[in-house]
């Protein structure tokens, strides 16, 4: 998945007076960072009291009052984290029927909260769907619960089970599982084992993620000192490719490099924003935010967030304007991780250009349809290096 998740605390600056870009739907994300505890792999900013949720909820708002009709109207809400599903249904409440009031809503919205499922219970899930949410997304990473104590996750197998079956009882019929592969002494077969579990509770939507070491976490520490056991590029490959083949023959769309769709139906509205470079704003500590030319993120810890829009002021801690190629190499980035891929114009018609698209599809990486470049299985295994053909 690409994330609004991330930037560093400054000093306060003022967002481009001249956003929004576009006039098509934009889609908000609000960072939610509170959670129980820190897994080994994670590097999202999150707090483990939920102390502040009420100071929290207040800030957002306040931002959000900030922002007037910069933003013409949004047509998704992602309430991503941290642990959205810590929040009490008082906060969650008020967070939700104030951002109502504040922003232009199309009829259809999609409105995603990522929930943990240990906190999923028959009665939060019927208050979430009271509360308009329709699409939840559920980090069970593993239905095997010894990989469950490798990833120091705090649900079991038999609870994942339990909140999907909550969240069905309640009305949700666009359920989304986080699940993750190449984990410290995983074999392919417990993976497949693990995928076909989760077919058996008929998910609309499954995001498949590798594990990845990120700077600062323990699983990166341990992996520095060599106690982590990880697959090697060859057995990432036969991960991928196996996921993709095996879900894929029963009836999912690989719509991007690490989501799968039980029709197109059922993608992430929110999330294809990001990959299509399609204005979205960022509400809460550390979240990101894209007018269509210029993105900027906001102070990464609560207290001082609050502090800032307490005081009145924008909670941006930086800024950036991209230049056109900078932005068009961006799009490729972006576009090469979809199935859609790029249009086959924005590689642009140089001499290089057109050999480096000889080339790729020679190779079998990238095939030319109606007008656009896409990425095959193949060219999705070095999609990183896709774009640099065609700087």
């Amino acid at each position: 998945m690409v994330s609004p998740h991330g930037g560093n605390g400054a000093k306060a600056q003022a967002i481009p007076q001249d956003a929004v870009a576009s006039n098509a739907p934009a889609g908000l994300y609000v960072h939610v960072p509170f959670c129980r505890g820190k897994c080994p792999y994670c590097d999202f900013y999150s707090e483990p009291s939920p102390a502040l949720a009420s100071r929290w909820v207040d800030g957002v708002l306040r931002e959000a009052d900030l922002y007037g009709d910069l933003f013409s109207r949004f047509d998704t809400l992602y309430l991503g984290g941290g642990t959205p599903s810590f929040l009490s249904g008082e906060d969650l409440g008020r967070l939700l029927s104030g951002l109502q009031r504040r922003f232009r809503w199309e009829s259809s919205v999609e409105i995603t909260l990522e929930a943990n499922p240990d906190d999923v219970t028959p009665e939060k899930a019927a208050l979430w769907w009271d509360l308009g949410i329709n699409r939840l997304s559920l980090g069970v990473q593993s239905l095997d619960d010894a990989m469950l104590g490798v990833l120091g996750r705090r649900h079991t197998a038999a609870q994942a089970a339990a909140a999907v079956e909550a969240a069905r009882q309640a009305g949700f019929t666009n359920l989304g599982l986080d699940l993750m592969w190449g984990l410290p002494g995983q074999s392919l077969a417990q993976w497949r084992e693990t995928m076909e579990s989760v077919l058996a509770f008929s998910p609309e939507h499954l995001s498949c993620y590798e594990l990845t070491l990120e700077k600062g976490t323990v699983f990166y520490q341990m992996a520095c000192r060599g106690d982590l056991s990880l697959p090697s590029q060859a057995q990432s490959r036969l991960f991928f490719t196996a996921t993709s083949r095996f879900l894929r023959q029963r009836g999912y769309v690989h719509y991007e490099i690490s989501n799968f769709a039980r029709g197109d139906v059922f993608r992430s509205r929110h999330n294809q924003k990001y990959w299509r470079h399609v204005p979205y704003l960022g509400l809460g500590p550390s979240a990101h935010s894209f007018d269509g030319r210029r993105r900027w993120w906001n102070a990464r810890s609560v207290e001082t967030y609050c502090e800032m829009v307490e005081a009145g002021g924008w909670p941006v801690a930086g800024r950036e304007i991209p230049g056109p190629e900078e932005r068009r190499l961006e799009a490729l980035m972006l576009g090469f991780r979809t199935r859609e891929g790029v249009p086959l114009a924005l590689v642009g018609d140089t001499d290089r250009a057109r050999r480096a698209v000889t080339t790729t599809v020679s190779q079998g990486l990238l095939e030319v349809q109606r007008q656009r470049l896409r990425p095959t299985l193949a060219g999705w295994l070095v999609a990183n290096r896709l774009p640099l053909l065609f700087d």
